[in-house]
């Protein structure tokens, strides 16, 4: 069985079992809602890192900024040669987006804790409603990677690269989202788009179809099947989207570090951004 091109980015339970008590290990839970996850109960020493209020700006929308990143790095004790394991809800949806986010800003030696919160619970792992107290660090970013995140215009100016076949762009929305037959998806039905449908050539691979029932991603061979078989290889660059960028995240850390990609881009302006504007083409 081949292995993930980058093997590394991911940890299983017992490997964070064996590592909680590791000075050099930060454990952080990424929620969008941490009453219901992180404050009923959440991995021993993990910091929380809330969605909303810690990885996206307060005021526009967009991510933190790199001030506030720093901030956030050094109020969890994260330095430099800090291994920071992410985890969380929703399949690890928020922390899919943490990583991408960090990575954006240059963090080194980060994973993702395969099968996220809803694996550890399974497994009737270890628990604490304790915060985790950690010393401040110093820790200071090293500078954005404009190369992992793609805006409007940039997706504006691919369509023809995408009608070409030079670029593929890959809407992981469920099918209904994707045909415009729903406008909000299932998880959050009231936050509705006002219009229903996708960017015109995109190719709807739906997040949820690289993982298994227990959250963990699926193997490599199965993962190379599912997107060649749409015809996403790694032969050309990739953007991938969702409604706010959190479950695209999910398929980029799936195609950039399980697969190997080379040009894997997220547009987190997604849906939300595309199919509220004025003179933004659709498709149904």
């Amino acid at each position: 069985m081949a292995t993930y091109a980058h093997p590394e980015v991911l940890v299983e339970n017992d490997w964070l079992v064996a590592h909680l008590n590791d000075p050099k290990v930060r454990v952080a839970e990424v929620d969008y809602d941490p009453a219901a996850n992180y404050e009923l109960g959440h991995i021993p020493g993990s910091v929380l890192f809330d969605w909303r209020k810690d990885i996206n700006d307060p005021v526009a929308r967009d991510v933190l900024s790199v001030e506030a990143f720093n901030e956030l790095f050094r109020r969890a004790g994260i330095g430099d040669d800090t291994t920071v394991v992410l985890y969380g809800d929703f399949n690890n949806w928020f922390a899919a987006f943490a990583f991408w986010v960090f990575t954006y800003y240059g963090a080194k030696h980060l994973k993702i804790l395969n099968g996220g919160r809803k694996k550890w619970i399974a497994e009737d792992r270890p628990l604490t409603k304790d915060a985790a107290k950690v010393a401040p660090s110093h820790y200071t970013a090293h500078g954005a990677d404009p190369k992992l995140r793609v805006y409007l215009d940039d997706v504006r100016a691919a369509l023809p690269h995408v009608k070409s076949g030079k670029l593929n762009l890959v809407d992981v929305r469920g099918p209904k989202e994707f045909s415009g037959e729903i406008t909000a998806p299932p998880e959050y039905p009231t936050e509705h788009a006002q219009r229903g449908g996708h960017i015109p050539g995109a190719k709807n691979i739906p997040w949820a179809q690289a993982v298994r029932d227990d959250g963990t991603f699926k193997s490599r061979e199965e993962l190379d099947q599912l997107y060649g078989g749409k015809g996403v290889t790694s032969a050309v660059p990739v953007y991938t989207y969702c409604r706010i960028g959190e479950r695209s995240s999910h398929t980029w850390f799936v195609l950039k570090y399980l697969l190997g990609y080379p040009d894997v881009r997220n547009y987190d302006g997604s849906w939300t951004e595309w199919g509220n504007l004025v003179r933004t083409p659709i498709e149904k």
